[in-house]
């Protein structure tokens, strides 16, 4: 039962008598309160704005706040911090927070260069420091050096560029809790959210009402805590507006392995941290970042790239200059990233598959030599009478300087798949090392398989047998007669990891009906955290259940 319907229910326990008309109404708001705290998440983001959400793609995050001066973690160092670092965070910080060199038309030409279509800036992050003007308190970026709002000059800013408008916002309020005599904390800390206290949920509500009334209209709004009350408020606002956390899942720092359901969206660090860092930084790749981009859309999802601007306003040049790698991988190809659905398989090997209809894109990221042709067999995808193939940004007719090579793509549907050879002919490097991914695009394709379904259910330790047992169920041979079935494990990444480790199979077993099956999995380290999946080995191609996480433990 939520907090709402618990309230609800103790208020009308108190009362001992009921006129028949009241009690009705009180138990018909019960039933209300209740039904909407049962329903499901994201209930009432509409769902023509969540499919025009997904339409877009790729947004730039913003993190930034009064303690950017720093360089350190964004609000937590707050948390269980004494009595006097407090005081100075809350009284000297104001007073350095001066960026002289804001230019928010700046990073919003540079976004829409990148191919983003949608922004996400922290209004409020945890500490509780406003970046608009606001009445609700005086900790606020108008009572700073820099003295004007902040915040508008940046949704002007990304709005000129046509760029959809999201507000960061976090229910939890470090300085209120402070000022309040509250322990500075988070869920699952009892007594410090806004659903607990009520006082905090008006103040968060008299917050929300600014940022969504001040500003024009708002597109997206992200809630970083307890959502219960604050994104109805949202939609009781604006029926339009999309709530993403807090109504929809928003995996933090990874790829979820398989597509969710529905619409759900990324969040991601260029490196491993989300303000800016000074010292002790190490950045991903460009490259790393356009293939995490690929996986994302691939995968159904959305991905929010953050950025975390330096104290005197600029973006550091290490995440410009990844931004730039990306906008010139957007500049030829973001046609497979927007408005795109996840294939029949998100890839095939090293080749990440998109669609828009009946076109899908093949996103390959093999290594692939330019002015040479590159031949791959797509077992998903099917030809018809229509079937064009082409190479996005290319005219399939030049290749610079080799008037002998004619670049032109074939295509011809054999036993194993539609057999495709192109040729990389675009010169977007100098020394024509250019390492990014290139895509191809099929008109009029079909599908060519229907792919098997598995799902992972357990991952056990065997204290007999000193191993672990992934337990999975297969639901569909895809029309084959026979499969291979068996499971695969590694070591769980961290978050801020920049290559993903590869998996290790078990031996597969030969399987012609459906239902549970088992894998033994021994020799792993005790206390390290592992992750396991099942597989399916089809003729045709291989499918993954979801992972589950396991840390090992022989005691």
């Amino acid at each position: 039962m939520g907090h709402a319907a618990v309230a609800g229910y103790k208020n009308m326990t108190k009362q001992r008598t009921f006129l028949p008309i009241r009690a009705l109404r009180l138990a018909t708001a019960l039933l209300l309160t209740l039904t909407l705290c049962l329903s499901p998440v994201g209930a009432q983001n509409r769902p023509e704005r969540l499919e025009w959400f997904r339409d877009l793609g790729f947004g730039m995050f913003i993190h930034w706040n009064v303690d950017g001066t720093l360089g350190g973690v964004i609000s937590h160092s707050l948390a269980g911090a004494s009595k006097d670092y407090v005081e100075r965070y809350v009284t000297e910080l104001p007073r350095l927070f001066n960026p002289r060199k804001y230019n928010p038309d700046e990073w919003a030409e540079l976004a829409r260069l990148a191919g983003m279509q949608y922004v996400v800036f922290t209004s409020k992050h945890h500490a509780g420091f406003c970046m608009w003007e606001t009445k609700t308190t005086p900790f606020n970026v108008v009572n700073t050096p820099y003295g004007k709002d902040l915040q508008k000059e940046l949704v002007a800013a990304f709005r000129k560029q046509g760029i959809a408008i999201g507000f960061y916002f976090s229910p939890d309020d470090f300085l209120w809790l402070h000022q309040h005599n509250k322990p500075i904390n988070r869920s699952p800390h009892p007594g410090v959210t806004p659903q607990e206290i009520p006082a905090l949920m008006e103040y968060d509500k008299a917050q929300i009402r600014e940022l969504l009334t001040q500003f024009g209209r708002i597109d997206l709004f992200f809630i970083d805590g307890p959502a219960e009350g604050l994104r109805e408020l949202c939609w009781e606002i604006d029926p339009s507006i999309v709530v993403t956390r807090g109504a929809i899942e928003t995996p933090e720092q990874f790829i979820p392995g398989l597509p969710l359901t529905g619409a759900w969206e990324a969040n991601l660090t260029m490196g491993t941290e989300w303000p800016y860092k000074p010292t002790n930084e190490t950045y991903k790749s460009g490259q790393s970042l356009i293939r995490t981009l690929i996986e994302t859309r691939a995968k159904g999802g959305n991905l929010l790239l953050n950025v975390g601007p330096k104290p005197n306003g600029e973006l550091p040049i290490e995440q410009e200059d990844r931004l730039r790698e990306v906008a010139l991988w957007m500049f030829v190809n973001r046609e497979a990233i927007y408005n795109v659905r996840p294939w029949v398989v998100t890839n095939e090997e090293g080749i990440w598959l998109t669609r828009n209809g009946n076109t899908v894109y093949a996103i390959v990221t093999d290594p692939w030599k330019y002015a040479e042709p590159k031949s791959f067999t797509l077992k998903s995808v099917a030809m018809t009478a229509g079937t064009e193939v082409s190479v996005l940004g290319q005219t399939g007719e030049i290749v610079e300087y080799r008037p002998q090579i004619n670049p032109r793509a074939k295509w011809e549907q054999t036993a194993e798949g539609l057999k495709i050879t192109a040729w990389k002919a675009q010169r977007l490097y100098t020394n024509n090392q250019w390492p990014n991914p290139v895509v191809v695009k099929i008109t009029n394709a079909r599908e060519g398989v229907t792919p098997p379904r598995i799902e992972t259910l357990t991952a056990k330790w065997n204290a007999a047998s000193r191993s672990v047992i992934v337990t999975g169920r297969l639901d569909d041979l895809g029309k084959a007669s026979s499969v291979e079935v068996g499971a695969q494990y590694r070591i769980k990444p961290e978050a801020t990891e920049f290559t993903s480790r590869p998996w290790q199979t078990t031996n597969l077993t030969p399987r012609s009906t459906t239902g549970e099956f088992s894998a033994e999995i021994n020799g792993l380290s005790d206390g390290q955290s592992y992750e396991f999946r099942v597989l399916v080995k089809h003729p045709l191609l291989s499918v993954t259940g979801k992972e589950a996480v396991l840390t090992v433990s022989s005691r």
